[in-house]
């Protein structure tokens, strides 16, 4: 049945996408109980699909939904063996939750965000618990999404909830002065989960989509602070390539992607995006990050790239946030500025210092560096090493495509 057969389930499943954070971030607020808070939040989008195709679909499907959940959480608490002495207790300690603090954002999607990021968790149970409670998906898919077993997510949920409930962790945003290191936190597991997506683009949820719409609900939420609007940005401008990334399972590089069929719209909204952020002037390393992606995105072709530009930049991003696979990538840029052996130069060094050992793209650069000079046997070897190393199928096919087209030149 399509959408416009079937208006109303149309209409549940947006609201199921744009309304699901907020209303369970909602019922967390007022009852501090997180299954509770999920359980009516299911209840009340079932009570959607038998009352709007009777009563028609409400003017604020997001209101509705709240009501109705908040309306059943207090039913079932009242129910319960501790009956209105719970009540009162939960009803006090709305009110008191309800109150931000001067420096708090009075947004209860934004107070589960940084709730579900806290330090006291896992990054993995970071990650899971923003995908259960702000994405609404099931258990059952964010163990296939993250590659795994059913019963090993729902073990982490739980762990991560009641790692929450016992150490008190408040249900807030964090006070001002802890603000940049939380916000990077939150957006390190949102670009985790966006990667997770661009990389397996045949899941049963689109992972990249999730995360681009947590993204744009951020920058919603926080339009003063840039680094959303950064990640944002480099979030839609990588997806502008997708359809372009791989061809018959092969990996296809950069170089050689069909640029037809980049999506324009993505890319003129991520480099605004992105325009708005830098004129924060407050760049950060998903900002840079970005600006990198636009250099590409807005390229007319691969021979055109402004490599100079990307080399500068990749020097602004080692300073910001140095990591071996910064230096890697700037390496590349250089190679492709000042020479392949200068590059070449700068990975063998990398190499040397053992820092990014059991990574596949080092081996997988210097074999494409090596190749572009000429030197055949050690671009080989280089292949080689890379193909014991590389994680995806359709990348492992690319290399040993590369590799096979040396040994019968």
């Amino acid at each position: 049945m399509t959408e416009s057969e079937d208006p109303v389930g149309a209409a549940v499943a947006s609201a199921y996408r744009d309304d699901w954070g907020q209303v369970v971030a909602t019922l967390i607020r007022v009852t501090g109980d997180w299954d509770l808070a999920e359980d009516c939040a299911q209840e009340a989008f079932a009570s959607a699909l038998s009352a709007w195709p009777r009563d028609g679909v409400p003017d604020r499907p997001g209101g509705w939904l709240t009501t109705v959940a908040r309306n059943r959480a207090t039913d079932r608490v009242r129910r319960d063996a501790t009956g209105r002495a719970k009540l009162r207790e939960l009803a006090v300690l709305a009110r008191h939750r309800a109150e931000p603090t001067p420096h708090e954002i009075p947004d209860d999607r934004l107070r589960l965000i940084f709730t579900c990021c806290h330090p006291a968790l896992a990054f993995e149970a970071r990650v899971a618990l923003t995908l259960r409670t702000l994405a609404g998906l099931t258990t059952a898919e964010i163990a296939r999404a993250l590659l795994v077993a059913e019963p090993t997510m729902a073990q982490r949920l739980v762990r991560a909830k009641r790692t929450i409930a016992d150490a008190g962790i408040p249900y807030r945003v964090p006070p001002a002065d802890q603000l940049p290191e939380r916000l990077h936190a939150v957006l390190a597991v949102l670009y985790l989960i966006f990667n997770q997506g661009h990389d397996e683009p045949d899941g049963a949820r689109d992972l990249a989509a999730e995360a681009i719409h947590q993204a744009r609900i951020l920058v919603r939420l926080m339009p003063a602070e840039p680094e959303p609007r950064g990640l944002l940005a480099l979030m839609l401008l990588n997806e502008s390539r997708r359809s372009a990334r791989t061809k018959d399972g092969v990996l296809v590089t950069l170089e050689q992607q069909d640029r037809s069929r980049w999506d324009a719209d993505l890319i003129t909204e991520g480099v605004a995006v992105l325009d708005r952020a830098l004129a924060e002037r407050r760049s950060g390393p998903y900002q840079v990050q970005a600006a990198i992606t636009a250099c590409h995105a807005t390229a007319p072709d691969a021979e055109h790239t402004d490599w100079s530009q990307i080399a500068a930049l990749y020097e602004r991003l080692s300073a910001l946030s140095p990591s071996p696979v910064v230096e890697l990538n700037h390496a590349v840029a250089v190679a492709m500025t000042e020479g392949i052996a200068a590059g070449l130069d700068l990975v063998d060094e990398l190499a040397g210092s053992g820092s990014l050992d059991g990574y596949y793209l080092l081996p997988a650069t210097r074999a494409d560096l090596l190749r572009r000079a000429g030197r055949i046997t050690e671009a080989t070897a280089a292949y080689e090493q890379a193909l014991l190393l590389v994680p995806t199928e359709a990348e492992r096919r690319y290399l040993a495509l590369r590799r096979d087209e040396l040994d019968s030149a």
